[in-house]
């Protein structure tokens, strides 16, 4: 090559693709990246579900108790692991007694109801087969249901004993639960340390506060739901009470925990207790008491939910409705009763990682505590060796005094660690 010759410059392609298509393609690889992890985590909790539920019961659950718990450790000087469990114990209690009168109440009332529904099917029956002429059609195809039922013996023995297997699954998810509630009330620092120290360094503390507002973000939403749904089961029980009194109490009880799944829940509980009222009293009455489950909802979607379950997790009616159909679809019952709080707790932990805080009177000065020591341990001597300069840092650095023995995150300091 001579000196007069010179190379040709570099080729450049990007003009070729325009800048929004480059960008869409930069979008697209992470919006499929972060799809691919969404799916992976969706199958990871499918197939432990009997672990992932018990947990998140045992959170709400903890979130409903830990008023109670500090009541007790704090102010009457309760033990904190006492607290914990008196605390467990109180809330099986109360819903072990809630079941029982529920039990007797529908014990109680089934009879009746039973008898006024058989005889209200007869007499429905006998008018539409006489007014319409279709009797014998009729009777045709109630032998043709006991043809079915008779030919399907064996998968509703086989139904039966999966019924059984679930109840199973239950008692074990029940179990798991109320362990994971008594740790998670006895010691919720310490766990909550314990996780968010797994996670680099450098991302700790954003973590931890977003985390403490996504608590805020929970507890807020349980608090509220509990209030909606106390005012509906008392709403429609007091309607049950007029038409069905000995089964008002379980109806009473059936709203209030199908209230905790947002707008659906309501709808169904309000449905049967119109049902229930049906069977038992007539048109009118089931008329009635469709009036007032029209009314109760309407007092809540128009007066509590905007105020209350608004300014609790700042979600778009639209987007709770959308939470709902999207984690009933997912995962039934199970989804549509968590799909609002998680949508809660994403929104503010996501908001305050992107610069946009929802609760700045938390501020920022809760550190994390110890990872592996309980809220009530006894403090754990630590022998340093004694090595000068570079070498004692480092055996410091090992043992991870500079964060986590000290309780206010600023870490031992220099005259500390020489002692």
């Amino acid at each position: 090559m001579t000196s007069n010759q010179t190379t040709a410059p570099p080729i450049d392609d990007s003009g070729a693709v325009p800048p929004a298509i480059r960008a869409a393609a930069s979008w697209s690889w992470r919006m499929l990246l972060i799809g691919a992890f969404v799916a992976a985590a969706l199958w990871l909790i499918t197939l432990l579900k009997t672990i992932v539920i018990p947990v998140a019961v045992a959170l709400l659950l903890t979130i409903m108790l830990t008023p109670f718990r500090r009541l007790l450790n704090e102010r009457l000087r309760v033990p904190r692991g006492l607290s914990a469990g008196l605390s467990l114990i109180g809330l099986v209690v109360v819903v072990a007694g809630l079941i029982t009168l529920a039990g007797q109440s529908i014990a109680n009332g089934f009879a009746d109801l039973r008898t006024q529904a058989i005889s209200g099917f007869n007499e429905l029956w006998t008018q539409v087969s006489v007014t319409f002429g279709l009797e014998q059609e009729l009777r045709s195809y109630s032998q043709d249901i006991l043809d079915q039922l008779e030919a399907q013996q064996s998968a509703i023995v086989s139904g039966v004993f999966g019924a059984a297997a679930t109840a199973g699954s239950v008692l074990v998810g029940a179990l798991i639960a109320l362990f994971c509630t008594f740790f998670f009330l006895h010691d919720p620092r310490g766990i909550w340390g314990w996780l968010v120290g797994l996670l680099p360094r450098s991302s700790r503390e954003r973590v931890n506060q977003a985390g403490r507002r996504g608590a805020v973000t929970l507890a807020a939403y349980t608090r509220t739901q509990i209030l909606v749904a106390a005012v509906d089961a008392v709403g429609i029980g007091i309607g049950a009470v007029f038409f069905v009194p000995s089964l008002a109490l379980p109806i009473s009880i059936l709203v209030f925990v199908g209230s905790f799944v947002p707008v659906v829940g309501a709808i169904v509980t309000g449905a049967i207790a119109v049902v229930v009222v049906l069977v038992s009293n007539g048109w009118v009455a089931a008329l009635i008491m469709l009036g007032v489950v029209l009314l109760v909802q309407q007092i809540e979607s128009h007066a509590l939910q905007p105020f209350l379950m608004g300014q609790a997790v700042s979600l778009h009616p639209v987007a709770v409705i959308l939470a709902v159909a999207a984690g009933s679809y997912a995962a039934g019952i199970v989804g549509a009763l968590f799909a609002v709080p998680l949508a809660a707790v994403l929104n503010t932990v996501i908001l305050y990682l992107n610069g946009h805080d929802k609760f700045p009177e938390l501020g920022d000065e809760d550190a994390l505590p110890i990872r592996w020591r309980a809220a009530d341990a006894p403090p754990i001597p630590l022998r340093l060796r004694r090595s000068p300069g570079v070498v004692a840092e480092a055996a410091v650095e090992d043992v991870g005094v500079d964060e986590s023995l000290d309780p206010s995150g600023r870490g031992a300091s220099e005259g500390d660690q020489k002692r």
